[in-house]
């Protein structure tokens, strides 16, 4: 569901992609690299295609480069494998952040942030307001928000966890109907690849 020209394309020349076409350029032991060569170590690299799927996630772009089908244009017994393809897509978009490792999610550094803000609200109440006599309250606050925070973690882990296993088994199955229709001579999947984004206009 990945267009390798359209990815080839971007590392070269958008500057999103600076640290993949770094990455590229020490592989390849080069200055430079043409499109192709990008495509070509695509290819033969999987690492530098997961960096630059790695990258748009992170920036909330897909890399699903697959338009919906048109369901007028499929035969009447088709119709049915191609609306399943299209609510799969759609399906796939939204589950596309939870494939990024927790570890490297916003939300860690999220929840990472507050503690660091409660952990400075606890020495401003201590130190600077002058509340030692309540010091032991105020750490048990803060050991209190750091359980809770865990717990929030974990459940997020969770649910990063669950909901990547449905991305996969829902790749899975849209690659398998699209491959049938196209077996079956209904499309071509290179036709329905979006080879340029607007996100990088």
């Amino acid at each position: 569901m990945i267009c390798l020209e359209r990815v080839a394309y971007e590392i070269k020349n958008v500057g999103l992609y600076d640290l993949v076409l770094q990455d590229a350029l020490k592989l390849a032991l080069a200055q430079t690299l043409s499109q192709e060569q990008i495509q070509k170590l695509l290819e033969e690299y999987p690492e530098i295609l997961e960096a630059y799927k790695q990258t748009n996630v992170e920036y909330n772009i897909s890399n699903i480069h697959l338009r919906t089908i048109n369901t007028e244009d499929v035969p009447f017994t088709c119709k049915d494998k191609a609306k399943r393809i299209n609510t799969n897509l759609a399906r796939l978009s939204e589950l596309e952040k939870y494939t990024l490792d927790f570890e490297q999610s916003s939300i860690l550094v999220i929840i990472m942030s507050i503690e660091f803000f409660v952990l400075f609200s606890v020495q401003y109440f201590i130190v600077l307001l002058g509340l030692k006599s309540w010091q032991w309250e105020i750490y048990g606050t803060f050991a209190l928000s750091v359980v809770v925070a865990w717990i929030y973690a974990k459940k997020e882990r969770k649910k990063f966890e669950r909901n990547k296993e449905v991305f996969i088994h829902l790749y899975d199955e849209t690659m398998g109907l699209l491959h049938e229709l196209e077996d079956e001579g209904e499309i071509c999947i290179n036709d329905l690849m979006i080879r340029s984004s607007d996100e990088h206009v």
